[in-house]
């Protein structure tokens, strides 16, 4: 079911492994693109009918529909969205606080008073977080149904100011949203939900369409075509990362119980044929364990032939000769969830850095952070954990510097002004500034 992999080179290694998109794929999601952009909502229904199959008359979900999937919920299911927003909402707040307080130290720092700007001529630089106006929360459907992916995306979205907060997920075959995704959305401050799922989805957000107003950014799991969409549209609308599919690795070692590692495994292997599971470690013993566990475990969980599939075409156990060896693969696979299921887990950890997010310790497992560590489940994939982590309040914040200066400054620097413009071949720049002066 899964390969055991000899790691020779670590670079060719990384290659082989990272999933890619296809020329197919990608021809696929934009011919669906450059129709919505051109038809509109006639283009958004007909593949909704020729994905989900069935027609689809109001896209947007109604006040009565709204109303019709809270009374189907129970009482548990809501308390345990509650809970989830809670824990999320009291870390975003803390987020945006220190990041607040931080910002209002620079800006600080750098505002001068009223009489040094006309004394000194020092300029008076003002920083401050400004809300995106408007954003679009896409949330999967499917195979399985993500309520608590509304809680990641609405939560911070709704914490950051944000008027405008739009949820498209994909309808199922009787042409409605999982109601429980649907009194999450309200719950957590959703202004809008649309029945709309795929690569029009992401196009309706991206250009807008009589139903569905465009908005300013795009954020939210979904599987490769989402992903390839949300890449594609990233040139008119901005994105949060490419988000999905799934990804999990797990560093192991003899101190690693088998069956655990595997069930870890197994539950992210649930969410799609896509999703890549993988293990890193520098002992064939522990390799042949986990197979073995796997192996037995597989073909009685639930969800059997989504799980089987995704271990068979994208799992693998890499086998290093070392521990250096291990951290380097770990940091430049970079995978979206990283398990350290060994020993000195802490100390390890403070040598990974690509991971969109480190889980330490044995009781640690991706399947809790998931929905009840507090951490945001929307998380970089395809590499991109090396450079960014997961979803949160920032994401939906807007940086805004303002300066004001004076022809002091101007006196001062006008030499260096002068040098540099005719160094970068653009000397009507120094001319714009030598005429105030003038």
């Amino acid at each position: 079911l899964i390969k055991i992999l000899q790691v020779r080179n670590i670079d060719s290694f990384v290659e082989s492994r990272r999933q890619k998109t296809s020329e197919k794929d990608r021809k696929t999601v934009q011919s669906i693109l450059n129709d919505v952009r051109k038809n509109g909502d006639s283009a958004v229904k007909k593949y909704e009918r020729k994905f989900n199959g069935r027609k689809t008359s109001q896209l947007r979900v109604s006040a009565k529909e709204i109303k019709e999937a809270k009374s189907k919920i129970s009482r548990k299911e809501y308390k345990a969205i509650g809970a989830l927003d809670y824990w999320l909402d009291f870390n975003e707040n803390w987020l945006k606080m220190n990041v607040k307080e931080a910002v209002e130290k620079m800006s600080a720092d750098s505002k001068l008073d009223k009489e040094l700007l006309e004394e000194d001529g020092f300029p008076i630089i003002e920083k401050s977080l400004v809300p995106i106006p408007s954003v679009g929360c896409y949330i999967p459907g499917g195979q399985a149904r993500y309520p608590s992916s509304v809680v990641m995306s609405v939560t911070p979205a709704k914490k950051a100011g944000v008027k405008r907060i739009v949820v498209v997920s994909p309808p199922g075959r009787d042409g409605k949203i999982d109601p429980l995704t649907i009194a999450a959305a309200k719950r957590c401050g959703a202004t809008e939900i649309y029945k709309v799922g795929g690569a029009q989805a992401i196009g309706a957000l991206a250009y807008g369409t009589k139903s569905i107003p465009k908005v300013d950014k795009i954020v939210g799991p979904g599987g490769k075509f989402v992903s390839i969409a949300k890449s594609l549209v990233s040139d008119q609308t901005a994105i949060d990362m490419v988000a999905g599919p799934t990804e999990l690795g797990i560093i192991a070692n003899a101190s690693s119980n088998p069956e655990l590692v595997a069930l870890d495994l197994i539950s992210q292997a649930e969410h799609s044929k896509d999703t890549m599971c993988f293990v890193i470690t520098t002992s064939k013993t522990v390799a042949k364990q986990i197979q073995k566990s796997l192996e037995k475990l597989i073909p009685d969980v639930e969800r059997n032939a989504i799980v089987k599939q995704s271990i068979s075409k994208n799992g693998f156990i890499a086998v290093c000769k070392n521990q250096n060896e291990m951290i380097e693969l770990a940091n430049k696979i970079a995978p979206e969830h990283l398990e350290l299921m060994v020993e000195n887990a802490r100390s390890l950890s403070k040598k990974i850095t690509g991971a969109g997010l480190l889980l330490i310790g044995k009781n640690t497992p991706s399947a809790a952070s998931d929905y009840i560590l507090g951490t945001n489940h929307i998380l970089p994939t395809n590499g991109f954990g090396r450079t960014r982590g997961g979803l949160y309040v920032l994401d939906f914040l807007k940086l805004q510097t303002v300066v004001e200066s004076n022809k002091k400054r101007f006196l001062e620097l006008k030499d260096s002004l002068k040098a540099l413009t005719d160094a970068e071949g653009l000397p009507n720049h120094y001319k714009a500034v030598k005429r105030r002066l003038d």
